[in-house]
């Protein structure tokens, strides 16, 4: 015969079970000590009681006048006995000072001898005791009868014991029903309670939640994404390590509303939207984040559920492959250029024409040798001269005209470590990009560029220029040009207003600024400047120099 070992209880049923015992044990202790207090309070009664009548009949003057006559018992047995009916006691004894009954419940007892205590009595004392006579316990009280100051006779009057426990167990009946009645309203009220705790922990045991609030914190902790947890006054309620590291938040910060966290205005105001976000983009001081929230809501809105992964480096490697989707484009269109200008060559020899055929040819080599030379004599460094000479081919695509400026001057192997060319590319390539849009169909489109390094207090830092044509930027839009979102132009597929956010986040993650200002002759000039090394140590273990006159002013 198997024998099967019940489970763990639930945590509602452990709890129903203990508060079920809790309520019994209270009653019961309750009703221990009602009826240990009601007996007691019962004996005290009756004592006041047998008091009260023993003094009353002595006090009577037809007592006192029936102990002078021959036979007391004759007036004294019909008067005790109606006293004990209505005054509700077991037994009214009258008996002379030498205690020889003269009235008792039982006629036979008459005229014996009263058995108990009367000392004190016969010394004109009124007393009570307990003792067991002819009725069996009782408790009894003894006065004494007096004319004068002589004691002529004794009172005694009693209630039986078993009588006063017929008493308390009449009160000790009505005080169970009382107490089983509030043993099953307690268990009812319990069971609702509990069953309400059974809904909120699905019916787990203790055992089991405190495994699953285990893998909660080891699962908070370990996931590298973000998790934010909001209630329903958009105040933090839980945030993982992920979450913190993403906002760049410190300290204890549940309880804190998210519009005390100091994050971005676009990113708060995204946390604090009622409707979902879905792969939403926003940037903080140094990182590019995605967001999704979720509202919780079960009748009504309870909080909202907040995933971040960081995109910062996807971002910039999204950057570059655009840059090099950039050069594929021009080298397809320079490949297509090429093939014409090939066609052309063909042509003419074909036609007898050498002489011209190998002049075009000529023409066509320098001036293309000619672009070359003078960005990479400006900019040395590779990973920038390819950006300028792709985004040259593509300006010239768009009929802008890219100009590399005379005070550009920067060699190769002079850029630190600490300054990757993936953050050159992104700030440069969207700030030419920005400016290629912007002079687009203006007059003598062009666009200049300019890259040099200069030394401003102390500090070596790069320059990055970048000028157009265009319309310029309205003076009130300086500072919300740089917020991502913002654009003065139609959004496309992929959306807009993200290019000067992630040049700004770049600079500042670098210790650098960015500023736009109006050119000269009209159009924007942003530029950008990032230091080199900290005051008063080397780059790479080099000493800095700075360039001849070309890049010393830097104000051009």
């Amino acid at each position: 015969m198997r024998l099967s070992v019940p489970g763990p209880r639930s945590l509602a049923g452990q709890l129903f079970a203990m508060q079920a015992v809790l309520i019994a044990v209270v009653v019961a202790g309750y009703a221990l000590f009602s009826y240990v207090s009601d007996r007691s309070q019962a004996e005290e009664a009756a004592r006041r009681q047998a008091r009260a009548v023993a003094r009353s009949v002595a006090d009577s003057p037809s007592v006192l006048a029936a102990t002078r006559t021959a036979d007391p018992s004759a007036e004294l047995q019909p008067y005790a006995l109606k006293v004990m009916r209505d005054t509700e006691v077991d037994f009214i004894t009258i008996m002379d000072p030498r205690g020889i009954r003269w009235t008792h419940p039982d006629p036979q007892q008459i005229g014996q001898t009263f058995q108990g205590h009367t000392a004190k009595a016969l010394r004109g004392e009124t007393f009570t005791e307990t003792y067991t006579g002819t009725l069996g316990p009782s408790v009894r009280a003894v006065t004494p009868i007096q004319d004068g100051p002589r004691v002529v006779g004794l009172v005694s009057a009693g209630i039986r014991v078993e009588e006063i426990t017929q008493r308390v167990q009449d009160q000790l009946t009505a005080l169970l029903g009382v107490a089983a009645g509030a043993l099953v309203l307690g268990a009812v009220g319990t069971y609702v309670i509990n069953a309400r705790l059974r809904r909120h922990t699905h019916g787990m045991n203790a055992a089991e939640l405190s495994r699953m609030h285990d893998y909660h914190q080891a699962a908070l902790h370990a996931v590298r994404e973000g998790l934010l947890m909001l209630d329903g006054q958009y105040r933090v309620a839980l945030i993982n390590d992920g979450g913190r590291e993403l906002l760049g938040v410190a300290g204890d910060v549940v309880g804190r509303s998210v519009a005390e966290l100091g994050l971005p205005a676009p990113l708060t105001g995204a946390l604090l939207a009622s409707e979902p976000r879905v792969d939403e983009v926003h940037l903080t001081a140094s990182r590019v984040l995605v967001i999704n929230t979720s509202p919780v809501s079960g009748g009504e809105r309870r909080g909202t559920v907040v995933t971040l992964r960081d995109v910062t480096e996807l971002q910039s490697l999204m950057g570059e492959l655009d840059s090099e989707r950039g050069f594929t484009q021009a080298l397809r269109s320079q490949a297509h250029e090429a093939a014409n200008r090939l066609h052309t060559v063909v042509s003419l020899i074909e036609l007898g024409r050498a002489e011209e055929a190998v002049e075009f040819a000529t023409a066509e080599l320098e001036l293309a040798q000619a672009l070359t030379d003078q960005v990479v004599a400006a900019v040395s460094e590779p990973v920038l001269a390819a950006l300028l000479l792709g985004k040259t081919a593509q300006a010239n695509e768009r009929g802008v005209e890219l100009m590399v400026s005379e005070e550009s001057s920067l060699d190769d192997g002079l850029l630190p470590e600490s300054l990757p060319a993936r953050d050159l590319v992104t700030i440069l390539g969207n700030l030419i990009d920005n400016a290629v849009d912007a002079a687009q169909g203006s007059v003598r489109a062009r666009v200049t560029v300019a890259a040099y390094t200069r030394t401003s207090d102390d500090t070596p830092e790069l320059v990055l220029r970048v000028s157009d044509t265009g319309p310029g930027v309205d003076p009130e839009h300086t500072e919300a040009v740089f917020q991502r979102g913002f654009s003065t132009k139609p959004a496309g597929p992929g959306g807009r207003g993200l290019g000067l956010a992630l040049v700004r986040q770049t600079s500042q993650r670098h210790g650098g600024s960015l500023t736009v200002t109006e050119a000269d002759g009209g159009g924007a000039e942003f530029e950008v400047r990032l230091p080199l090394r900290e005051p008063g140590t080397a780059a790479e273990g080099v000493p800095f120099e700075a360039p001849a006159a070309r890049g010393a002013g830097g104000d051009a």
